[in-house]
Protein backbone atom coordinates (compact mmCIF):
# COMPACT_ATOMS: atom_id res chain seq x y z
CA UNK A 1 0.00 0.00 0.00
CA UNK A 2 1.59 3.28 -1.05
CA UNK A 3 1.59 6.50 0.93
CA UNK A 4 -0.29 8.05 -1.99
CA UNK A 5 -3.14 5.55 -1.63
CA UNK A 6 -3.31 6.22 2.09
CA UNK A 7 -3.70 9.93 1.39
CA UNK A 8 -6.09 9.57 -1.52
CA UNK A 9 -8.80 7.76 0.44
CA UNK A 10 -8.83 10.57 2.99
CA UNK A 11 -9.03 13.18 0.22
CA UNK A 12 -11.83 11.28 -1.54
CA UNK A 13 -13.88 11.02 1.65
CA UNK A 14 -13.26 14.67 2.47
CA UNK A 15 -14.53 15.68 -0.96
CA UNK A 16 -17.65 13.59 -0.38
CA UNK A 17 -18.14 15.19 3.04
CA UNK A 18 -17.76 18.68 1.61
CA UNK A 19 -20.38 17.93 -1.05
CA UNK A 20 -22.89 16.25 1.24
CA UNK A 21 -22.92 18.22 4.46
CA UNK A 22 -24.73 21.20 2.94
CA UNK A 23 -25.74 23.63 5.66
CA UNK A 24 -24.60 21.28 8.45
CA UNK A 25 -21.50 22.58 10.26
CA UNK A 26 -18.24 20.65 10.04
CA UNK A 27 -18.31 19.42 13.65
CA UNK A 28 -21.74 17.81 13.30
CA UNK A 29 -21.00 16.12 9.99
CA UNK A 30 -17.62 14.91 11.28
CA UNK A 31 -19.30 12.82 13.96
CA UNK A 32 -21.49 11.03 11.42
CA UNK A 33 -18.78 10.40 8.86
CA UNK A 34 -16.09 9.20 11.27
CA UNK A 35 -18.58 6.90 12.99
CA UNK A 36 -19.51 5.32 9.66
CA UNK A 37 -15.82 4.84 8.81
CA UNK A 38 -15.35 3.25 12.24
CA UNK A 39 -18.31 0.90 11.62
CA UNK A 40 -16.82 -0.07 8.27
CA UNK A 41 -13.54 -1.02 9.95
CA UNK A 42 -15.18 -3.02 12.76
CA UNK A 43 -17.31 -4.88 10.19
CA UNK A 44 -14.43 -5.69 7.83
CA UNK A 45 -12.26 -6.91 10.67
CA UNK A 46 -15.09 -9.00 12.10
CA UNK A 47 -16.03 -10.61 8.79
CA UNK A 48 -12.40 -11.43 8.03
CA UNK A 49 -12.01 -13.14 11.40
CA UNK A 50 -15.33 -14.97 10.92
CA UNK A 51 -14.19 -16.21 7.51
CA UNK A 52 -11.06 -17.71 9.07
CA UNK A 53 -12.98 -19.17 11.98
CA UNK A 54 -15.67 -20.86 9.86
CA UNK A 55 -13.38 -21.94 7.03
CA UNK A 56 -15.24 -23.90 4.36
CA UNK A 57 -18.50 -23.36 6.25
CA UNK A 58 -18.39 -19.62 5.55
CA UNK A 59 -21.17 -19.05 2.99
CA UNK A 60 -20.43 -17.77 -0.51
CA UNK A 61 -23.22 -15.55 -1.81
CA UNK A 62 -24.04 -14.42 -5.33
CA UNK A 63 -26.91 -12.00 -5.90
CA UNK A 64 -27.56 -12.07 -2.16
CA UNK A 65 -30.30 -9.46 -2.05
CA UNK A 66 -28.50 -7.56 0.68
CA UNK A 67 -27.71 -10.53 2.89
CA UNK A 68 -24.22 -10.89 4.31
CA UNK A 69 -22.53 -14.32 4.44
CA UNK A 70 -22.78 -14.19 8.22
CA UNK A 71 -26.51 -13.46 8.20
CA UNK A 72 -27.03 -16.59 6.11
CA UNK A 73 -24.79 -18.64 8.40
CA UNK A 74 -26.70 -17.38 11.46
CA UNK A 75 -30.00 -18.45 9.83
CA UNK A 76 -28.69 -21.91 8.98
CA UNK A 77 -26.87 -22.57 12.27
CA UNK A 78 -28.84 -20.97 15.13
CA UNK A 79 -27.71 -23.56 17.68
CA UNK A 80 -24.04 -22.84 16.93
CA UNK A 81 -24.28 -19.04 17.23
CA UNK A 82 -23.50 -18.79 20.99
CA UNK A 83 -20.31 -20.87 20.67
CA UNK A 84 -19.28 -18.97 17.56
CA UNK A 85 -19.71 -15.60 19.26
CA UNK A 86 -17.83 -16.85 22.33
CA UNK A 87 -14.94 -17.81 20.07
CA UNK A 88 -15.02 -14.42 18.32
CA UNK A 89 -14.88 -12.61 21.65
CA UNK A 90 -11.86 -14.71 22.59
CA UNK A 91 -10.03 -14.02 19.32
CA UNK A 92 -10.84 -10.41 18.39
CA UNK A 93 -12.60 -9.29 21.58
CA UNK A 94 -15.94 -8.24 20.09
CA UNK A 95 -19.09 -9.35 18.28
CA UNK A 96 -21.34 -7.59 15.77
CA UNK A 97 -24.70 -9.05 14.82
CA UNK A 98 -25.07 -9.57 11.02
CA UNK A 99 -27.81 -6.95 10.67
CA UNK A 100 -25.45 -4.26 11.99
CA UNK A 101 -22.51 -5.03 9.71
CA UNK A 102 -21.46 -2.30 7.27
CA UNK A 103 -22.30 -4.31 4.14
CA UNK A 104 -25.88 -4.72 5.29
CA UNK A 105 -26.10 -1.03 6.29
CA UNK A 106 -24.70 -0.03 2.88
CA UNK A 107 -27.28 -2.24 1.15
CA UNK A 108 -30.11 -0.57 3.08
CA UNK A 109 -28.72 2.81 1.98
CA UNK A 110 -28.38 1.77 -1.65
CA UNK A 111 -31.96 0.52 -1.78
CA UNK A 112 -33.27 3.56 0.14
CA UNK A 113 -34.73 1.25 2.76
CA UNK A 114 -37.02 2.86 5.31
CA UNK A 115 -35.37 0.67 7.95
CA UNK A 116 -31.91 2.23 7.67
CA UNK A 117 -32.23 4.83 10.43
CA UNK A 118 -33.80 2.40 12.88
CA UNK A 119 -31.12 -0.22 12.13
CA UNK A 120 -28.34 2.33 12.70
CA UNK A 121 -29.82 3.40 16.01
CA UNK A 122 -30.04 -0.21 17.18
CA UNK A 123 -26.59 -1.01 15.84
CA UNK A 124 -24.82 1.86 17.58
CA UNK A 125 -26.55 1.00 20.85
CA UNK A 126 -25.53 -2.65 20.46
CA UNK A 127 -21.87 -1.75 19.82
CA UNK A 128 -21.77 0.56 22.86
CA UNK A 129 -23.32 -1.92 25.28
CA UNK A 130 -22.89 -5.47 24.01
CA UNK A 131 -20.21 -5.84 21.34
CA UNK A 132 -17.25 -5.72 23.74
CA UNK A 133 -16.72 -7.39 27.09
CA UNK A 134 -15.88 -3.96 28.52
CA UNK A 135 -18.71 -1.65 27.55
CA UNK A 136 -18.03 1.46 25.51
CA UNK A 137 -20.85 3.49 27.01
CA UNK A 138 -21.37 6.77 25.22
CA UNK A 139 -19.09 5.94 22.28
CA UNK A 140 -21.65 7.43 19.90
CA UNK A 141 -23.03 10.00 22.33
CA UNK A 142 -22.14 12.88 20.01
CA UNK A 143 -24.11 11.38 17.12
CA UNK A 144 -27.74 12.42 17.16
CA UNK A 145 -29.54 10.35 14.53
CA UNK A 146 -32.77 12.12 15.48
CA UNK A 147 -31.33 15.57 14.82
CA UNK A 148 -33.40 17.96 12.74
CA UNK A 149 -30.16 18.83 10.98
CA UNK A 150 -30.67 15.56 9.14
CA UNK A 151 -34.31 16.26 8.43
CA UNK A 152 -37.58 17.38 10.00
CA UNK A 153 -39.02 13.89 10.37
CA UNK A 154 -38.01 10.22 10.29
CA UNK A 155 -38.50 9.91 6.54
CA UNK A 156 -36.32 12.95 5.73
CA UNK A 157 -33.59 11.87 8.12
CA UNK A 158 -33.64 8.34 6.77
CA UNK A 159 -33.35 9.63 3.19
CA UNK A 160 -30.45 11.91 4.10
CA UNK A 161 -28.57 9.11 5.82
CA UNK A 162 -29.18 6.77 2.87
CA UNK A 163 -27.54 9.33 0.60
CA UNK A 164 -24.57 9.94 2.94
CA UNK A 165 -23.84 6.26 3.53
CA UNK A 166 -24.23 5.32 -0.13
CA UNK A 167 -21.70 7.98 -1.16
CA UNK A 168 -19.25 6.97 1.57
CA UNK A 169 -19.55 3.31 0.56
CA UNK A 170 -18.88 4.18 -3.08
CA UNK A 171 -15.86 6.27 -2.09
CA UNK A 172 -14.34 3.57 0.13
CA UNK A 173 -14.91 0.85 -2.48
CA UNK A 174 -12.43 2.56 -4.78
CA UNK A 175 -9.59 1.62 -2.43
CA UNK A 176 -8.15 -1.30 -0.54
CA UNK A 177 -9.41 -1.13 3.03
CA UNK A 178 -6.67 -2.60 5.19
CA UNK A 179 -6.24 -1.33 8.74
CA UNK A 180 -3.57 1.19 7.86
CA UNK A 181 -5.46 2.91 5.06
CA UNK A 182 -8.68 3.26 7.09
CA UNK A 183 -6.74 4.48 10.12
CA UNK A 184 -4.82 7.05 8.09
CA UNK A 185 -8.02 8.25 6.40
CA UNK A 186 -9.65 8.60 9.83
CA UNK A 187 -6.85 10.85 11.12
CA UNK A 188 -6.72 12.82 7.86
CA UNK A 189 -10.42 13.57 8.17
CA UNK A 190 -10.05 14.67 11.79
CA UNK A 191 -7.56 17.31 10.66
CA UNK A 192 -9.71 18.43 7.73
CA UNK A 193 -12.86 18.75 9.83
CA UNK A 194 -10.91 20.71 12.45
CA UNK A 195 -9.75 23.17 9.82
CA UNK A 196 -13.23 23.31 8.32
CA UNK A 197 -14.75 24.30 11.64
CA UNK A 198 -12.16 27.00 12.26
CA UNK A 199 -10.26 25.00 14.86
CA UNK A 200 -6.64 24.00 14.99
CA UNK A 201 -5.87 20.39 14.17
CA UNK A 202 -3.62 20.38 17.24
CA UNK A 203 -6.73 20.28 19.40
CA UNK A 204 -7.28 16.75 18.12
CA UNK A 205 -3.86 15.31 17.32
CA UNK A 206 -0.13 16.04 17.40
CA UNK A 207 1.36 17.03 14.02
CA UNK A 208 3.04 14.04 12.39
CA UNK A 209 6.63 15.32 12.38
CA UNK A 210 6.49 16.30 16.04
CA UNK A 211 4.81 13.02 16.88
CA UNK A 212 7.55 11.08 15.10
CA UNK A 213 10.30 12.87 17.03
CA UNK A 214 8.62 12.38 20.40
CA UNK A 215 7.87 8.74 19.68
CA UNK A 216 11.40 7.93 18.52
CA UNK A 217 12.89 9.49 21.65
CA UNK A 218 10.53 7.87 24.11
CA UNK A 219 11.13 4.32 22.85
CA UNK A 220 14.91 4.61 23.28
CA UNK A 221 16.39 2.63 26.16
CA UNK A 222 16.71 5.43 28.74
CA UNK A 223 19.29 3.56 30.81
CA UNK A 224 21.51 2.83 27.84
CA UNK A 225 20.48 4.74 24.70
CA UNK A 226 23.42 3.25 22.79
CA UNK A 227 21.60 -0.09 22.95
CA UNK A 228 18.85 1.38 20.79
CA UNK A 229 15.13 0.79 21.21
CA UNK A 230 13.43 -0.69 24.24
CA UNK A 231 12.10 -4.21 23.96
CA UNK A 232 9.00 -3.44 25.98
CA UNK A 233 7.12 -0.55 27.54
CA UNK A 234 4.78 -1.84 30.22
CA UNK A 235 2.62 1.29 30.42
CA UNK A 236 2.56 4.50 28.39
CA UNK A 237 0.44 7.54 29.26
CA UNK A 238 -0.73 10.63 27.39
CA UNK A 239 -2.70 12.79 29.82
CA UNK A 240 -3.89 15.18 27.08
CA UNK A 241 -4.37 12.56 24.41
CA UNK A 242 -6.74 14.26 21.97
CA UNK A 243 -7.73 11.66 19.37
CA UNK A 244 -4.92 9.34 20.53
CA UNK A 245 -2.60 9.79 17.55
CA UNK A 246 0.57 10.30 19.60
CA UNK A 247 -0.03 7.15 21.65
CA UNK A 248 -0.70 5.19 18.47
CA UNK A 249 2.51 6.47 16.94
CA UNK A 250 4.52 5.31 19.97
CA UNK A 251 2.87 1.90 19.63
CA UNK A 252 3.56 1.75 15.89
CA UNK A 253 7.25 2.59 16.29
CA UNK A 254 7.66 0.11 19.12
CA UNK A 255 6.11 -2.64 17.01
CA UNK A 256 8.20 -1.69 13.96
CA UNK A 257 11.30 -2.03 16.13
CA UNK A 258 10.21 -5.50 17.26
CA UNK A 259 9.08 -4.33 20.70
CA UNK A 260 5.77 -4.42 22.54
CA UNK A 261 3.59 -2.22 24.75
CA UNK A 262 1.74 -3.70 27.68
CA UNK A 263 -1.06 -1.16 27.92
CA UNK A 264 -1.91 2.31 26.65
CA UNK A 265 -3.44 4.94 28.95
CA UNK A 266 -4.87 8.28 27.90
CA UNK A 267 -7.00 11.08 29.33
CA UNK A 268 -8.99 13.67 27.41
CA UNK A 269 -11.24 16.44 28.71
CA UNK A 270 -13.28 17.11 25.55
CA UNK A 271 -16.08 14.52 25.25
CA UNK A 272 -16.11 14.54 21.45
CA UNK A 273 -12.34 14.09 21.18
CA UNK A 274 -12.45 11.42 23.90
CA UNK A 275 -14.87 9.39 21.79
CA UNK A 276 -12.71 9.93 18.70
CA UNK A 277 -9.73 8.57 20.67
CA UNK A 278 -11.57 5.40 21.69
CA UNK A 279 -12.66 4.79 18.10
CA UNK A 280 -9.15 5.57 16.86
CA UNK A 281 -7.62 2.94 19.15
CA UNK A 282 -10.00 0.23 17.97
CA UNK A 283 -9.71 1.30 14.35
CA UNK A 284 -5.92 0.85 14.54
CA UNK A 285 -6.29 -2.69 15.84
CA UNK A 286 -5.72 -2.00 19.54
CA UNK A 287 -7.89 -4.44 21.48
CA UNK A 288 -10.20 -3.11 24.16
CA UNK A 289 -8.11 -4.81 26.87
CA UNK A 290 -4.95 -3.08 25.61
CA UNK A 291 -5.98 0.51 26.29
CA UNK A 292 -7.80 2.64 28.83
CA UNK A 293 -8.93 6.10 27.73
CA UNK A 294 -10.57 8.23 30.41
CA UNK A 295 -12.83 11.23 29.96
CA UNK A 296 -11.66 13.74 32.53
CA UNK A 297 -9.61 16.78 33.48
CA UNK A 298 -5.92 16.06 34.02
CA UNK A 299 -5.28 19.28 35.93
CA UNK A 300 -8.02 18.44 38.43
CA UNK A 301 -6.73 14.85 38.62
CA UNK A 302 -10.22 13.34 38.53
CA UNK A 303 -9.16 9.92 37.20
CA UNK A 304 -9.46 7.54 40.12
CA UNK A 305 -6.60 5.25 39.07
CA UNK A 306 -4.17 8.21 39.12
CA UNK A 307 -5.19 9.45 42.56
CA UNK A 308 -3.71 6.57 44.50
CA UNK A 309 -0.83 7.86 46.67
CA UNK A 310 0.08 4.59 48.43
CA UNK A 311 3.52 3.77 46.93
CA UNK A 312 2.66 0.09 46.83
CA UNK A 313 -0.48 0.72 44.77
CA UNK A 314 0.36 3.90 42.88
CA UNK A 315 0.14 3.54 39.12
CA UNK A 316 3.34 4.66 37.42
CA UNK A 317 4.43 4.68 33.79
CA UNK A 318 7.53 3.74 31.83
CA UNK A 319 6.84 6.46 29.29
CA UNK A 320 4.74 9.61 29.29
CA UNK A 321 4.15 11.67 26.17
CA UNK A 322 1.81 14.57 25.64
CA UNK A 323 1.23 17.71 23.65
CA UNK A 324 -0.99 19.69 26.06
CA UNK A 325 -2.44 23.09 25.20
CA UNK A 326 0.11 25.88 25.44
CA UNK A 327 -0.37 28.46 28.20
CA UNK A 328 -3.85 27.23 29.06
CA UNK A 329 -5.74 29.46 31.46
CA UNK A 330 -7.08 27.47 34.41
CA UNK A 331 -8.82 27.92 37.76
CA UNK A 332 -6.98 25.91 40.43
CA UNK A 333 -9.06 25.27 43.55
CA UNK A 334 -7.79 25.61 47.11
CA UNK A 335 -7.85 21.84 47.55
CA UNK A 336 -5.34 21.41 44.73
CA UNK A 337 -2.66 22.94 46.93
CA UNK A 338 -2.66 19.67 48.88
CA UNK A 339 -2.70 17.49 45.77
CA UNK A 340 0.33 15.18 45.94
CA UNK A 341 1.50 16.49 42.56
CA UNK A 342 1.67 20.13 43.64
CA UNK A 343 2.29 19.89 47.37
CA UNK A 344 6.07 20.27 47.06
CA UNK A 345 6.13 22.50 43.99
CA UNK A 346 3.21 24.87 44.31
CA UNK A 347 0.52 25.74 41.77
CA UNK A 348 0.97 27.21 38.34
CA UNK A 349 -0.40 30.72 37.79
CA UNK A 350 -3.95 31.01 36.55
CA UNK A 351 -2.70 32.62 33.37
CA UNK A 352 -0.80 29.51 32.23
CA UNK A 353 -1.08 25.88 33.36
CA UNK A 354 2.19 24.76 31.70
CA UNK A 355 4.00 24.23 35.01
CA UNK A 356 1.06 22.18 36.33
CA UNK A 357 1.28 19.91 33.28
CA UNK A 358 5.04 19.52 33.82
CA UNK A 359 4.63 18.55 37.47
CA UNK A 360 1.93 16.07 36.48
CA UNK A 361 4.47 14.50 34.14
CA UNK A 362 7.04 14.05 36.93
CA UNK A 363 4.47 12.67 39.34
CA UNK A 364 3.71 9.50 37.43
CA UNK A 365 7.10 8.33 36.22
CA UNK A 366 8.23 4.93 37.36
CA UNK A 367 11.20 5.57 39.64
CA UNK A 368 14.36 3.93 38.36
CA UNK A 369 18.08 4.53 38.43
CA UNK A 370 17.55 6.74 35.41
CA UNK A 371 14.31 8.65 35.13
CA UNK A 372 11.81 7.91 32.39
CA UNK A 373 11.50 10.16 29.39
CA UNK A 374 9.38 13.25 29.40
CA UNK A 375 9.03 15.37 26.32
CA UNK A 376 7.38 18.74 26.00
CA UNK A 377 6.55 20.67 22.86
CA UNK A 378 6.32 23.87 24.88
CA UNK A 379 8.31 25.60 27.59
CA UNK A 380 7.01 26.07 31.10
CA UNK A 381 9.63 28.73 31.76
CA UNK A 382 7.82 32.04 31.47
CA UNK A 383 9.21 35.15 33.08
CA UNK A 384 10.17 35.35 36.75
CA UNK A 385 7.54 32.86 37.98
CA UNK A 386 8.59 30.43 35.29
CA UNK A 387 12.23 30.54 36.35
CA UNK A 388 11.20 29.94 39.94
CA UNK A 389 9.17 26.93 38.81
CA UNK A 390 12.14 25.57 36.90
CA UNK A 391 14.36 25.83 39.99
CA UNK A 392 11.76 24.00 42.06
CA UNK A 393 11.73 21.12 39.59
CA UNK A 394 15.49 20.85 39.16
CA UNK A 395 16.16 21.31 42.85
CA UNK A 396 13.88 18.48 43.94
CA UNK A 397 14.33 15.94 41.15
CA UNK A 398 17.24 13.49 41.17
CA UNK A 399 18.46 12.78 37.65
Amino acid sequence: MTTNNHTELGKTLWKIADELRGAMNADDFRDYMLSFLFLRYLSDNYEEAARKELGKDYPSLNGNGGKTPLSLWYEQNPADVPDFEKQMRRKIHYVIKPQYLWNHIAHLAKTQSKDLLRTLQEGFKYIENESFESTFQGLFSEINLDSEKLGKNYEERNKKLCNIIQKIAEGINQFSTDKDILGDAYEYLIGQFAAGSGKKAGEFYTPQRISDILSEIVILDSQNPAQGKKKKIERVLDFACGSGSLLLNVRKKMMNAGGTIGKIFGQEKNITTYNLARMNMLLHGVKDTEFDIHHGDTLQNDWEILREINPAKKLEFDAIVANPPFSLKWEPTDTLKDDFRFKNYGLAPKSAADFAFSVTWFSFFKQRRHHGHYITTWSFVQGRSGRKNQKKIIGRRKY
